[in-house]
Protein backbone atom coordinates (compact mmCIF):
# COMPACT_ATOMS: atom_id res chain seq x y z
CA UNK A 1 0.00 0.00 0.00
CA UNK A 2 1.22 3.56 -1.12
CA UNK A 3 0.42 6.85 0.84
CA UNK A 4 -0.68 9.42 -1.80
CA UNK A 5 -1.57 12.88 -1.60
CA UNK A 6 -3.67 14.40 -4.68
CA UNK A 7 -4.64 17.89 -5.38
CA UNK A 8 -7.50 19.35 -6.50
CA UNK A 9 -9.56 15.99 -6.05
CA UNK A 10 -12.55 17.26 -4.77
CA UNK A 11 -14.15 16.63 -8.62
CA UNK A 12 -12.76 15.68 -12.07
CA UNK A 13 -9.94 13.47 -12.68
CA UNK A 14 -8.32 14.14 -9.43
CA UNK A 15 -11.43 12.65 -8.23
CA UNK A 16 -11.38 9.56 -10.37
CA UNK A 17 -7.62 9.24 -9.87
CA UNK A 18 -7.95 9.34 -6.36
CA UNK A 19 -10.73 6.74 -6.26
CA UNK A 20 -9.19 4.74 -8.73
CA UNK A 21 -5.92 4.31 -6.36
CA UNK A 22 -8.48 4.10 -2.87
CA UNK A 23 -10.16 0.78 -4.98
CA UNK A 24 -6.59 -0.67 -5.04
CA UNK A 25 -6.16 -0.79 -1.45
CA UNK A 26 -3.86 2.77 -1.57
CA UNK A 27 -4.15 5.19 1.45
CA UNK A 28 -4.98 8.13 -0.41
CA UNK A 29 -5.51 11.58 0.83
CA UNK A 30 -7.63 13.81 -0.89
CA UNK A 31 -7.59 17.64 -1.02
CA UNK A 32 -10.12 20.45 -1.15
CA UNK A 33 -10.36 24.45 -1.65
CA UNK A 34 -13.13 24.67 0.98
CA UNK A 35 -14.77 23.14 4.28
CA UNK A 36 -17.78 22.99 2.23
CA UNK A 37 -15.91 20.90 -0.65
CA UNK A 38 -14.45 18.56 1.96
CA UNK A 39 -17.39 17.73 3.60
CA UNK A 40 -18.86 17.28 0.07
CA UNK A 41 -15.76 14.81 -0.65
CA UNK A 42 -15.79 12.97 2.66
CA UNK A 43 -19.55 11.52 2.06
CA UNK A 44 -18.80 10.78 -1.82
CA UNK A 45 -15.04 8.57 -1.12
CA UNK A 46 -16.15 7.06 2.29
CA UNK A 47 -12.73 5.01 1.76
CA UNK A 48 -10.76 8.46 1.73
CA UNK A 49 -7.87 8.36 4.52
CA UNK A 50 -7.56 12.49 5.20
CA UNK A 51 -8.67 15.47 3.31
CA UNK A 52 -7.43 18.44 3.34
CA UNK A 53 -8.05 22.08 2.83
CA UNK A 54 -7.06 24.95 1.61
CA UNK A 55 -7.40 27.45 -1.66
CA UNK A 56 -4.64 27.11 -3.67
CA UNK A 57 -4.95 30.37 -5.18
CA UNK A 58 -3.42 32.28 -2.92
CA UNK A 59 0.55 31.85 -1.00
CA UNK A 60 -0.92 31.39 2.01
CA UNK A 61 -3.32 28.56 1.35
CA UNK A 62 -0.56 26.92 -0.25
CA UNK A 63 1.26 26.98 2.58
CA UNK A 64 -1.75 25.78 4.93
CA UNK A 65 -2.18 22.70 2.41
CA UNK A 66 1.51 21.91 3.11
CA UNK A 67 1.21 21.91 6.56
CA UNK A 68 -1.58 19.72 6.64
CA UNK A 69 -0.22 17.45 4.46
CA UNK A 70 3.72 17.13 6.78
CA UNK A 71 1.20 16.72 9.77
CA UNK A 72 -0.38 13.69 8.14
CA UNK A 73 3.26 12.15 7.75
CA UNK A 74 5.45 11.41 4.63
CA UNK A 75 3.57 10.47 1.97
CA UNK A 76 5.25 7.47 -0.88
CA UNK A 77 3.32 9.54 -3.75
CA UNK A 78 2.60 13.48 -4.65
CA UNK A 79 0.09 14.15 -7.30
CA UNK A 80 -0.05 17.58 -8.73
CA UNK A 81 -3.82 17.65 -10.48
CA UNK A 82 -5.28 21.12 -9.14
CA UNK A 83 -5.47 23.62 -12.32
CA UNK A 84 -7.86 25.93 -13.64
CA UNK A 85 -8.92 25.71 -16.88
CA UNK A 86 -8.67 27.88 -19.93
CA UNK A 87 -12.06 29.37 -20.54
CA UNK A 88 -11.61 32.13 -18.52
CA UNK A 89 -13.20 35.08 -20.27
CA UNK A 90 -10.46 37.81 -18.21
CA UNK A 91 -7.36 38.00 -15.88
CA UNK A 92 -8.46 37.18 -12.60
CA UNK A 93 -5.96 38.72 -9.86
CA UNK A 94 -5.41 36.87 -6.78
CA UNK A 95 -5.00 38.35 -3.22
CA UNK A 96 -0.73 38.10 -3.82
CA UNK A 97 -1.56 40.24 -6.89
CA UNK A 98 -1.11 36.85 -9.31
CA UNK A 99 -3.01 35.67 -12.10
CA UNK A 100 -5.40 33.07 -10.27
CA UNK A 101 -4.33 30.75 -13.30
CA UNK A 102 -0.78 31.24 -12.85
CA UNK A 103 -1.01 30.57 -8.94
CA UNK A 104 -3.31 27.55 -9.05
CA UNK A 105 -1.89 26.26 -11.92
CA UNK A 106 2.07 26.60 -12.12
CA UNK A 107 3.05 28.42 -8.09
CA UNK A 108 0.93 25.81 -6.44
CA UNK A 109 2.72 22.73 -7.55
CA UNK A 110 6.28 24.55 -7.21
CA UNK A 111 5.35 25.24 -3.32
CA UNK A 112 3.91 22.19 -2.08
CA UNK A 113 6.90 20.24 -4.00
CA UNK A 114 9.00 23.03 -2.11
CA UNK A 115 7.08 22.60 1.11
CA UNK A 116 5.63 18.97 2.11
CA UNK A 117 8.31 16.48 2.59
CA UNK A 118 10.10 14.71 -0.70
CA UNK A 119 8.20 11.52 -1.40
CA UNK A 120 9.35 8.88 -3.72
CA UNK A 121 7.53 9.85 -6.52
CA UNK A 122 5.73 12.95 -8.14
CA UNK A 123 3.30 13.43 -11.01
CA UNK A 124 2.35 17.19 -12.53
CA UNK A 125 -0.19 16.99 -14.96
CA UNK A 126 0.63 18.50 -18.02
CA UNK A 127 -1.68 18.78 -21.41
CA UNK A 128 -0.85 18.60 -24.94
CA UNK A 129 -1.83 22.43 -25.41
CA UNK A 130 1.68 22.55 -22.92
CA UNK A 131 3.18 22.39 -26.74
CA UNK A 132 1.67 25.59 -27.17
CA UNK A 133 3.19 27.51 -24.52
CA UNK A 134 5.16 30.38 -24.65
CA UNK A 135 9.08 29.37 -23.15
CA UNK A 136 9.74 32.77 -21.77
CA UNK A 137 9.28 33.67 -18.77
CA UNK A 138 9.06 37.46 -18.42
CA UNK A 139 5.17 37.90 -17.99
CA UNK A 140 4.28 34.91 -15.66
CA UNK A 141 1.21 36.83 -14.11
CA UNK A 142 0.10 38.39 -17.70
CA UNK A 143 0.53 42.05 -17.20
CA UNK A 144 2.47 42.75 -20.03
CA UNK A 145 0.05 41.29 -22.27
CA UNK A 146 -3.56 40.94 -23.40
CA UNK A 147 -5.19 38.20 -21.24
CA UNK A 148 -5.96 34.98 -23.64
CA UNK A 149 -7.33 32.53 -21.17
CA UNK A 150 -6.40 29.24 -23.88
CA UNK A 151 -2.88 30.74 -24.15
CA UNK A 152 -2.14 30.94 -20.10
CA UNK A 153 -3.44 27.83 -19.68
CA UNK A 154 -1.22 26.55 -22.46
CA UNK A 155 1.83 27.95 -20.85
CA UNK A 156 0.65 27.34 -17.46
CA UNK A 157 0.98 23.42 -18.56
CA UNK A 158 4.12 24.15 -20.23
CA UNK A 159 5.60 25.28 -17.05
CA UNK A 160 4.19 22.25 -15.44
CA UNK A 161 6.45 20.04 -17.48
CA UNK A 162 8.81 22.34 -17.38
CA UNK A 163 8.59 21.70 -13.52
CA UNK A 164 8.96 18.12 -13.07
CA UNK A 165 11.92 17.81 -14.97
CA UNK A 166 13.85 20.85 -13.15
CA UNK A 167 12.78 18.87 -9.98
CA UNK A 168 13.86 15.44 -11.50
CA UNK A 169 17.43 16.66 -12.13
CA UNK A 170 17.74 18.51 -8.52
CA UNK A 171 16.10 15.64 -6.83
CA UNK A 172 17.83 12.55 -8.25
CA UNK A 173 16.54 10.05 -5.79
CA UNK A 174 12.85 11.69 -6.70
CA UNK A 175 11.14 10.28 -9.64
CA UNK A 176 9.15 12.95 -10.80
CA UNK A 177 7.52 12.92 -13.94
CA UNK A 178 4.84 14.61 -15.89
CA UNK A 179 1.44 13.28 -17.48
CA UNK A 180 -0.80 14.50 -20.21
CA UNK A 181 -4.27 12.60 -19.65
CA UNK A 182 -5.77 13.58 -22.57
CA UNK A 183 -8.77 16.33 -23.70
CA UNK A 184 -11.57 14.57 -21.48
CA UNK A 185 -15.04 15.53 -20.78
CA UNK A 186 -14.72 16.86 -17.17
CA UNK A 187 -16.01 20.26 -15.87
CA UNK A 188 -12.78 21.91 -17.28
CA UNK A 189 -12.26 19.62 -20.66
CA UNK A 190 -15.90 20.52 -21.59
CA UNK A 191 -18.89 17.98 -22.50
CA UNK A 192 -17.20 17.57 -26.30
CA UNK A 193 -14.13 16.25 -25.31
CA UNK A 194 -13.10 13.54 -27.76
CA UNK A 195 -10.76 11.36 -25.60
CA UNK A 196 -11.47 8.30 -23.40
CA UNK A 197 -13.09 9.41 -20.03
CA UNK A 198 -12.08 6.20 -18.14
CA UNK A 199 -8.39 6.77 -19.10
CA UNK A 200 -7.85 10.01 -18.05
CA UNK A 201 -6.96 9.34 -14.59
CA UNK A 202 -5.25 6.44 -15.11
CA UNK A 203 -1.55 7.22 -16.37
CA UNK A 204 -0.80 9.82 -13.02
CA UNK A 205 -2.52 6.85 -11.00
CA UNK A 206 0.08 4.64 -12.60
CA UNK A 207 3.08 6.58 -12.10
CA UNK A 208 2.29 7.45 -8.25
CA UNK A 209 1.73 3.61 -7.52
CA UNK A 210 2.35 0.99 -9.87
CA UNK A 211 5.27 -1.53 -9.31
CA UNK A 212 5.36 -2.07 -13.43
CA UNK A 213 9.26 -1.48 -14.19
CA UNK A 214 7.97 1.13 -16.49
CA UNK A 215 6.51 3.44 -14.21
CA UNK A 216 10.01 3.31 -12.19
CA UNK A 217 11.15 6.09 -14.53
CA UNK A 218 11.73 9.58 -14.02
CA UNK A 219 12.08 12.93 -16.38
CA UNK A 220 9.34 11.15 -18.00
CA UNK A 221 6.35 12.57 -20.31
CA UNK A 222 3.51 10.04 -20.47
CA UNK A 223 0.29 9.77 -22.41
CA UNK A 224 -2.28 6.78 -21.73
CA UNK A 225 1.11 4.99 -19.68
CA UNK A 226 2.95 5.33 -22.78
CA UNK A 227 6.26 8.10 -23.58
CA UNK A 228 5.67 10.86 -25.18
CA UNK A 229 7.93 13.60 -26.57
CA UNK A 230 7.14 16.80 -24.75
CA UNK A 231 8.13 20.16 -25.92
CA UNK A 232 11.97 20.50 -26.13
CA UNK A 233 12.39 23.54 -24.39
CA UNK A 234 11.01 21.88 -21.23
CA UNK A 235 14.52 20.04 -21.16
CA UNK A 236 16.08 23.11 -21.24
CA UNK A 237 18.25 23.80 -18.15
CA UNK A 238 18.48 27.36 -17.90
CA UNK A 239 14.82 28.10 -18.14
CA UNK A 240 13.85 25.42 -15.18
CA UNK A 241 16.69 27.55 -13.27
CA UNK A 242 14.58 30.49 -14.36
CA UNK A 243 11.08 29.25 -13.31
CA UNK A 244 12.91 27.90 -9.95
CA UNK A 245 13.96 30.82 -9.34
CA UNK A 246 10.91 33.11 -10.24
CA UNK A 247 8.59 30.53 -7.91
CA UNK A 248 10.79 30.76 -5.08
CA UNK A 249 10.79 34.29 -4.48
CA UNK A 250 6.59 34.57 -5.54
CA UNK A 251 6.61 31.57 -2.74
CA UNK A 252 8.58 33.03 -0.09
CA UNK A 253 10.30 29.55 -0.49
CA UNK A 254 13.44 28.11 -1.83
CA UNK A 255 12.93 24.08 -3.30
CA UNK A 256 15.78 22.31 -1.30
CA UNK A 257 18.70 20.49 -1.72
CA UNK A 258 18.41 16.64 -3.01
CA UNK A 259 17.85 14.81 0.64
Amino acid sequence: MRRVLITGSSDGLGLMAGQLLVDQGHGVTFHARSSARAAELGAAVPGARDIVVGDLSTVAGMWRVAEQANALGRYDSVIHNAAVGYRTPRRVETEDGLAELFAVNVLAPYALTALVAPPERLVYLGSAMHRGGNPRLDDLNWTARRWNGSQAYADSKFLDVLLAFAVARRWPGVRSNAVEPGWVATKMGGPGAPDDLSLGPVTQAWLAASDAPAAATTAGYFYHQRPKEPHPATRDLGLQEELLARCAQLAGVDLPPAR
